[in-house]
């Protein structure tokens, strides 16, 4: 299911303005070069509006992002000017993904994975990014990781953002599910233009699922993956019930 609307993708770069899409991609690249220098080729799984597909182009990287957001991709498809032959996307769920073409890496970052709900839905995610790898590639994705969301708890935030057209404001209200593993996000946004100061409304849900260290460890097992290392995200440090977002390295 597609769980950016289209005005959450409108607004998506400025209610992430302050997320530092560099350093993210920084850290990604050193966690590709410890693990294999020779990669030249890049796919990355739910690209969103490109910002880190275009930084590991940037980068030397080969890079095409795939999303199952049109309205995402077409913010995307104008990161390509001057960089036609070295970064591209298309759509597609990432769980039925057939692009008939390898890539040394696979990347999934910004929580992709935790869109993925069901277990079936995550395991063919997984599938998709080892059919999409040569042998011996990496899959580098972050999550919620559950340890750190039983210990510290979602809780209800307000985020205010502006730039010079308009005001947002964001309500996140989140329902914790034990029993599946799913945090429900729900999302009130409201967007007032500032010189007619007409205010629109839009509700989103974003159901997250977290995960444990065992049931990623059995997909990896079942599917083929070896797992290479597990970080807190942006760190070198190992897990713990502080690391809400986690990033492993697994390889093909």
């Amino acid at each position: 299911m597609n769980q950016f609307g289209n005005l959450y993708s409108q607004y998506y770069d400025l209610f992430y303005s302050d997320k530092d899409y560099s350093a993210e991609v920084d850290y990604i690249n050193s966690l590709i070069q410890a693990n294999d220098k020779n990669v030249n080729t890049l796919l990355d799984m739910g690209c969103g509006t490109g910002k880190h597909a275009e930084l590991f182009c940037n980068k030397g990287y080969i890079v095409h992002g795939i999303d199952l957001s049109e309205d995402m991709l077409k913010i995307a498809e104008n990161r390509r000017i001057g960089k036609e032959n070295k970064l591209s996307f298309s759509h597609s769920n990432i769980q039925i993904l057939n692009l008939d073409k390898k890539f040394d890496a696979v990347v999934s970052l910004f929580h992709v994975m935790s869109y993925q709900n069901s277990n079936n839905e995550l395991f063919k995610a997984f599938e998709v990014a080892k059919k999409h790898l040569k042998d011996g590639g990496i899959f580098i994705f972050d999550f919620w990781y559950g340890p750190a969301v039983l210990t510290d708890l979602p809780t209800n935030k307000i985020k205010r953002l502006e730039n010079g057209n308009i005001k947002v404001t964001r309500l996140a209200e989140p329902i914790l599910n034990a029993q599946k593993n799913i945090v429900d996000v729900n999302y009130d946004i409201f967007i007032e233009n500032k010189e007619t100061k007409e205010v629109i409304e839009k509700k989103e849900l974003h159901k997250m699922r977290y995960f444990f260290d065992t049931e990623l460890e059995f997909i990896c097992e079942s599917i083929g993956f070896k797992i290479l290392n597990k970080y807190e995200w942006l760190s070198y440090k190992k897990p713990d019930f502080s690391s809400w977002n986690v990033v492993w390295i697994i390889k093909n």
